[in-house]
């Protein structure tokens, strides 16, 4: 895995279908309680389902979420590792 893989960028940048896992949420308290009131905390996983601009809409467990580009602006990610194998 190369260090570019690894590096956060803001959600608001994830294309669709792309598979992300939150790393850092930038927002301050108030912010960061209601992310993690919705289930969106640090570790969890993501996938963008559609995006309209930076406007996201994201799938987490079987909890589909709109969040505007604002928000998705403060959620940190880096991309999701890939738990298919050829075998």
């Amino acid at each position: 895995m190369s260090t570019f893989e690894k590096k956060p960028f803001p959600l608001a940048l994830a294309q669709e279908s792309e598979r992300v896992k939150v790393h850092l949420l930038r927002g301050g308290k108030n912010l960061e309680m209601r992310l993690t009131s919705l289930g969106l905390n640090v570790g969890c996983e993501l996938t963008v389902l559609h995006r309209k601009g930076a406007d996201l809409v994201v799938v987490r467990a079987d909890t589909r979420l709109a969040l505007g580009a604002g928000m998705a602006q403060k959620i940190m990610v880096v991309r999701a590792c890939a738990t298919t194998s050829g075998h």
